[in-house]
């Protein structure tokens, strides 16, 4: 994956920056940001040079207590 774009149900800013902040630790990204306005809470995570797949950041995302589907 270079970049991952992830339907979730993250709503609050404190839960969006609680994500962001797990994944940029865990994983090796260049960027990652969740639109909390969008109506499916759009999450872009764009890879750094290291590959990172999206059924990780899913697993990561779903232990964490949200839910996390690819987004077509």
């Amino acid at each position: 994956m270079e970049i991952g774009i992830f339907r979730t149900n993250i709503c609050t800013h404190q839960d969006k920056n609680d994500v962001i902040q797990a994944i940029q630790q865990h994983f090796n990204t260049s960027n990652c940001s969740i639109d909390i306005e969008d109506c499916d809470k759009v999450m872009r995570v764009v890879a750094g040079p290291a590959i990172v797949e999206e059924n990780d950041i899913i697993l990561f995302v779903s232990k964490m207590g949200y839910q996390c589907e690819k987004l077509d």
